[in-house]
């Protein structure tokens, strides 16, 4: 018998799954989530020890792939904005910006205008 199908090896699909990027997912896994899903998952993203933990858990889990990609591209919207901040923060540094901004701060307070 021959296992191969077009030069590749034949693996017969399960009932009620489909083929996506090669592996096969049930319909549950395929759900797409609605706008108010994705919004919830963004708050929930947001909070910060919790949302980070959760964020970890569901970029890892298999329950749902659109899940599960979401909470990827969160995870690279956060890299992303990490760069920028440690890029900004370096040029305030070795500018000597922050040296400024604290004695700006500090002859505000003087005169009572910050507070």
């Amino acid at each position: 018998m021959n296992n191969y199908q077009n030069g590749q090896p034949y693996r017969p699909q399960p009932q009620g799954a489909r083929l996506y990027k090669g592996q096969y997912y049930s319909e549950e896994q395929l759900q797409p989530i609605s706008p108010w899903a994705y919004f919830g998952y963004s708050l929930l993203f947001s909070i910060p020890f919790i949302g980070f933990v959760c964020l970890i858990i569901l970029s890892i889990s298999d329950t749902n792939i659109n899940r599960r990609n979401y909470a990827r591209s969160f995870w690279c919207g956060l890299v992303i904005a990490l760069a920028i901040l440690a890029v900004t923060l370096v040029v305030v540094f070795a500018t000597g910006g922050f040296a400024t901004l604290i004695e700006w701060f500090r002859n505000g307070m003087n005169r009572g205008i910050a507070s």
